[in-house]
């Protein structure tokens, strides 16, 4: 049989086909062949012995949050409580368009500010170079983009998947994390990765994280996936102009006008230098 992958818990692979729900394992040659199926994964399986034989070929896959066939990804990124990251929102957005997920950004506990007038100038700009951005009460519109669709909710630990995930869909009753204020950052409260129903769509609540990496990503793939850059590059001088210290760079020209955000700039370099260090 065929079915989908929706949850996983210690190694034990939950898999829904044709409205049934199967606990299954997997069959040892997946070791072998280094590879594991993943949460969205579409798997041939023994219905009598509940054994996982054949991982279908993905679209697309993502390490952090370990999940697969994807069709975007829910970006939450915290106004408050954490404090805005500039720097995460734009290294999440590069990961997961180099991973071919397409982007939705949506900003949490906005109404925690009490000037908005910084958060509201970095929508616009998202808004500008073509993302869509929501804030996290705006539910009515957040439940149209996931319906008929897998998405993950991904971001900084405490900045409110699964507060929003209550909001969607109302008997999660999913636990929710304080904010440490010694650390800034909140408690893990998800374990395990999850497909859940809301309305038409599944959505993938995921556990936070610290840190992200460029796994597999060379400078290239930064400066290709900075939409506003990608979209500008062929202006420059030099046909493979990184954005640095070239002369005749349309890109920092472009920065300089305002046009580009500076704050996207620095991180852009920040981004480059740490694939430069990594690979010394």
């Amino acid at each position: 049989m065929l079915g989908r992958i929706i949850k996983l818990i210690s190694n034990r692979w939950t898999v829904e086909s044709e409205g049934k729900t199967f606990e299954c394992s997997s069959i040892g040659k997946f070791r072998y062949q280094k590879v594991s199926p993943l949460v969205g994964d579409i798997v041939e399986f023994d219905e009598k012995d509940n054994v996982i034989k054949k991982i279908l070929p993905r679209k697309n896959e993502l390490i952090r949050p370990p999940i697969a066939n994807i069709d975007q990804a829910l970006i939450l990124v915290s106004c408050a409580q954490p404090n805005f990251s500039s720097n995460l929102l734009d290294k999440m957005l590069v990961v997961i368009e180099y991973n071919n997920v397409k982007p939705v950004i949506c900003f949490t506990k906005y109404d925690l500010l009490r000037d908005t007038k910084e958060i509201d100038e970095v929508i616009i700009y998202y808004k500008s170079i073509g993302y869509n951005v929501y804030i996290n009460d705006d539910v009515d519109n957040i439940k149209k983009i996931l319906s008929d669709k897998v998405s993950v909710l991904t971001g900084q630990t405490g900045v409110g998947k699964s507060s929003l995930l209550n909001k969607l869909k109302t008997d999660l009753n999913l636990a929710t994390g304080e904010i440490s204020k010694a650390l800034g950052r909140g408690r893990h409260t998800t374990r395990h990765v999850e497909l859940l129903k809301i309305g038409n769509g599944l959505v993938a609540d995921t556990p936070g994280f610290s840190s992200l990496d460029f796994i597999g990503m060379d400078k290239n793939h930064i400066k290709d996936n900075f939409v506003e850059f990608y979209a500008n590059q062929d202006k420059c001088k030099y046909k493979d102009c990184v954005h640095l210290k070239e002369d005749g760079c349309y890109i920092k020209e472009l920065v300089n006008q305002g046009k580009i955000r500076n704050t996207r700039y620095e991180n852009y370099k920040k981004f480059i230098e740490s694939i430069i260090d990594n690979k010394r």
